[in-house]
This record gives C-alpha cells, structure tokens and sequence, in this order.
C-alpha cells in the first residue's frame, strides 16, 4: 500500500477552499513524516490552476520524491455540491489536470441517477487517455449506502475505469456497515481509500444530514485516537482483498490548537506503518 497525505490536512474541516499551508510546505511535511504522494485538491493545484502554476507545482512534488495519487479538480466536488456533476459533463480540463500532475485518479461527484450517462461518457474519455474516475463513499450522494454504492456502479458499468473510494465514516454516518464484510463485497471497485476518524454523539459538535440515515452529529478524532473508526478492522479488510493501492490520509487539519499539521500527519504515519 502507498501512504498518501491528502491536502485536506492543510484545510479546515468545514473550510475546504482556503489552505492553511503553501504547496512546498506541505510538500515538506509529507516526505518528511513519510509519506510517498500526496492526493491533490483544488485548495492547492485544481483546474482554475494556470498551467505555469501547475508546472511549478509538478516540480515541487518531484524535488520532494512525492507522487500524486488523485486529483480532485474543482470546489463544487470536494463541497460535493450540486455543481458537483458539471465536471462530468466538462471532463477534459480533469483529464489534462491529472496528466500534468502524473495522477492516475480523478475524483468526481454524482448526485442523483440523472448524472449516470454523464458518468458512463466521462469514464469513456478518461479511458481514452489511460486515466480513472472515482467517487467517494459520501453523504447527500448515490454512494451513500453500501446497496446504492453497488448499484450506481453497476449501472455506470465501466468497471474497469470508474470505482470507489472507500471511506468508512461516510458510512458509518449513514448508519452503514463499515469493516472487513463491506470491504470484501466492493473489493473490485476500491482504487483509494480515504481515511479520517470520528466519534458519532449526540451531542456532537459536527452535525450532518444523510439522506438514508437522517440527522448524525459527531466528533472529530486523530485518526491514532480509539473510540471511533475501526482502523484495524479496515486494514485487515484491505490485507485479505489484496488491495495494493493508496490509502490517503484525508484529515483535515487539527482541531486541537496545541497540534500542528506537521505532528498530526506525523503521528498518524507512524500508527498506519504499525498496523
């Protein structure tokens, strides 16, 4: 597996268009708490990115020994707005993104089955240049549920070129099964996984709205921190599918002040090295 530090950490949790990091920092604090790639979001390099911006961010990531495992191209995507969709209907600044950037994934947002012929088109394009598209596990989305996940999928029917991210608290705040079970019946489709930890409470300080399940508050964790997602049980779920591919840290930056990115990223590094 390739440990991968996604951008989200140098962002707010409720904060996703303004980094709190320059690229080369952030560079900086991935290889040096040893990670092999980064997966990129619009708050860094995304498709209102000049292309010489883009050029320079490429070598930053180059110099630093660091890959890019995805990209996700666009605001409305990673707000998982009703925008969202346009980038399938528009793919081609995606496509030369994810090119320039040496990223063999694309991230990009569903809404409703109205966006499955615009997905089936775009996983053709993307196919044409030798890339993929995937959606994440995600409220207010087709993917919020395990049957809706396997569904859409299937639908869309291009297994070969459209999959899944897998992200257990997206599940679990949608009241779904989360471990080694759900892991095995979407092996085929999982190409990332997205790791980040909560702890669901009433009294939550992040309140969210799924569609399945209805009002969920929670709290958020360090992903090292017990009490929430089941990182062990996830691993072992991964180790018997034979996954391969990246997990990407997709922590926002810490809620607790004392702590820095840095020590965060760090710290979590080091836990998913030992499990």
């Amino acid at each position: 597996m390739l440990f991968s530090l996604s951008c989200r950490v140098a962002e707010g949790f409720l904060s996703k268009e303004e980094a709190t990091l320059s690229l080369p920092e952030l560079a900086a604090l991935a290889a040096g708490a040893g990670y092999g790639a980064i997966c990129m979001r619009a708050s860094q390099i995304g498709v209102h990115s000049p292309p010489e911006t883009v050029a320079a961010a490429r070598e930053t990531l180059d110099a630093s020994g660091l890959g890019v495992t995805m990209i996700s191209g666009d605001f409305d995507i990673v707000h998982n707005n009703d925008r969202g969709p346009a980038c399938l209907r528009d793919i081609e600044p995606h496509l030369d993104l994810a090119e320039a950037l040496g990223a063999p994934l694309i991230r990009v947002a569903l809404k409703s089955g109205a966006d499955i012929a615009a997905a089936r088109e775009a996983a053709d394009r993307a196919a044409g240049r030798g890339l993929r598209l995937v959606h994440q596990c995600h409220l207010q989305s087709p993917f919020e549920t395990i049957e809706g996940i396997l569904d859409t999928l299937e639908r869309i029917g291009r297994p070969e070129n459209f999959g899944l991210i897998y992200e257990a608290a997206n599940l679990e705040q949608c009241g779904q099964d989360h471990g080694r079970e759900t892991v095995a019946r979407l092996a085929p489709w999982i190409w990332n996984v997205y790791l980040q930890n909560q702890r669901l409470a009433a009294d939550g300080a992040i309140g969210l709205v799924s569609r399945h399940a209805g009002p969920v508050r929670f709290d958020l964790l360090e992903i090292p921190e017990t009490g929430g997602i089941d990182f062990p049980e996830i691993f072992a779920g991964l180790r018997e599918i034979g996954y391969e591919g990246p997990v990407t840290v997709h922590q926002s930056a810490p809620a607790d002040p004392s702590l820095t990115s840095a020590e965060s990223a760090a710290r979590t590094a080091a836990y998913l090295r030992g499990l």
